[in-house]
């Protein structure tokens, strides 16, 4: 085998795991959302594929000749990466939430292709060792034709082919290629044909890869997105991404806030003081608020900081957003959007940030609150969603943190308190004068103010750049 060959045999395969690795936790969002433990359960399935591989592609090589089993693996590999589809799909919205959820349906789609791919690597080591001379060369050269594979797969996924393609796609196209290339060496090696299992199998996982109907209306560059029809309105809409409603929108009626959390957000702006407002929306979602408070408060100037740069035309096309110049929508990271913004430029700050059902944790922390304070007027107010049950550890610790920057907060919890087995919207108030709040709907909630709120935070922390445990916290 010509060096090259091998070289790129091994570059390819590396970088059809990593491949699969970053796309895993775009195609298991729907199902056990995004997180800090989402990504841990795929990183570390797959590092355990890519171990079991090395270990039985080598004693494969071993005991048999390794120049008619590199064809066949990448074939089965290529067939394994289209079966990771349809057990998404199936097995997906059966597994449930949590750390043991996700590491059992990574391992259901991904261990599999992981494992097979990364028995090439040890088998094209074996053919080109011809003598002990050789060696280090043989297997340093190797293992660097598959380093950089797994480099040039990670960044050409992460940065290029989500933001191009959907996710589904790119699986296609992975095991359409490893199939191809696999076929083409497994001729050249002499082995004109498979067995009729991995015939079937080969068929069965592209079929069913491709006849499986994806979980999305839209898969952005971050969420997949579906719009979801109201049984009990004609003209209502629902927003979900991944597996969050994030709006629900009367096209009849915009001002009609049918969703908890969005109405107890009407209420402390409806509570402000009569006429035009400067709001700051940090997330965007449904931008169903946005449109509210420009029709409820005209003359308002608003500015949103949305990270998906879809979300506001898919607002626009199925949620009755409209654009207008006194909503200024920037597309990027708040987190770097919100050093741009002038002081004290703010009557209102929205925060409805969440990546799945979790705050991403740099817009939680002291550091990002300093921020917020800066470019909130002398009387502005802070107002923060977070969805937390349980022993409701990240609330607490929002509130802790909150409290470590502003002179006055306040919390809106459910009537009947935090539930021990769901998650809940919980409203989060923060200034820097004190709070005048108005009088709320006991059906969505009561607010915790001084000693109260003090005895609901405990010993909860404070949250810093340093040290900021979002995902660990939720539902704690």
């Amino acid at each position: 085998m010509k060096p090259w060959r091998a070289g790129a045999l091994v570059f390819g395969s590396s970088a059809a795991v990593l491949m699969l690795e970053i796309l895993a936790g775009r195609l298991m969002a729907p199902y056990v959302g995004v997180s800090l433990e989402t990504f841990t359960g795929i990183i570390g399935t797959v590092l355990a594929g890519i171990a079991i591989g090395a270990a039985v592609g080598g004693s494969l090589a071993d005991r048999r000749d390794p120049r008619r089993l590199i064809g066949p693996s990448l074939v089965l590999g290529g067939a394994l990466s289209w079966a990771s589809l349809p057990v998404l799909r199936l097995l997906g919205p059966e597994v449930g939430t949590g750390p043991l959820a996700i590491v059992v349906l990574t391992a259901a789609a991904f261990l599999a292709p992981a494992t097979v791919l990364s028995a090439v690597a040890p088998m094209v080591a074996k053919v080109k060792l011809s003598s002990l001379d050789e060696t280090g060369s043989v297997v340093g050269g190797l293992s660097a034709a598959g380093t950089w594979g797994a480099l040039v797969g990670t960044f050409v996924t992460g940065f290029v082919l989500v933001s191009a393609l959907p996710s589904r796609v790119v699986v296609l196209i992975i095991g359409g290629v490893l199939v191809a290339v696999g076929a083409v060496v497994s001729w050249r090696a002499g082995v004109r044909r498979t067995g009729p299992a991995l015939g079937v199998f080969l068929v069965a996982t592209g079929l069913g890869a491709a006849a499986l109907p994806t979980p999305c209306d839209t898969e952005t560059p971050y969420v997949c997105v579906r719009i979801e029809s109201d049984p009990e309105r004609e003209n209502a809409r629902y927003l979900v991404l991944d597996r969050t409603i994030h709006a629900h929108v009367d096209l009849d009626d915009p001002t009609e806030l049918e969703l908890r959390y969005v109405r107890l957000f009407g209420a402390l702006t409806d509570a402000r003081p009569d006429g035009p407002l400067d709001v700051l929306h940090v997330g965007g979602g449904g931008f169903q608020f946005p449109g509210y408070v420009a029709r409820t408060r005209p003359g308002s100037e608003q500015v949103v900081l949305e990270i998906d740069p879809d979300l506001p035309g898919i607002a626009e096309k199925h949620l009755g957003f409209v654009e207008r110049d006194d909503i200024d929508v920037r597309i990027g990271d708040a987190r770097l959007g919100l050093p741009e913004l002038d002081d004290s430029s703010f009557d209102l700050v929205l925060g409805d940030a969440f990546s799945s059902t979790s705050v991403p944790w740099h817009l939680t922390t002291v550091e990002v609150l300093d921020e917020i304070a800066r470019v909130l007027r002398p009387g502005g107010q802070y107002v923060m969603n977070v969805i937390d049950g349980g022993g409701n550890g990240f609330a607490r610790a929002q509130l802790a943190t909150l409290s470590a920057r502003f002179a006055h907060v306040a919390a809106i919890v459910p009537a009947e308190g935090i539930p021990d087995d769901e998650s809940v919207n919980q409203i989060l108030i923060a200034a820097g004068s004190p709070l005048s709040l108005p009088d709320i709907d006991p059906d969505d909630g009561v607010v915790l103010t001084g000693a109260e709120l003090h005895a609901f935070i405990a010993d909860a922390m404070v949250l810093t750049d340093d040290h900021a445990p979002v995902d660990q916290l939720l539902f704690r």
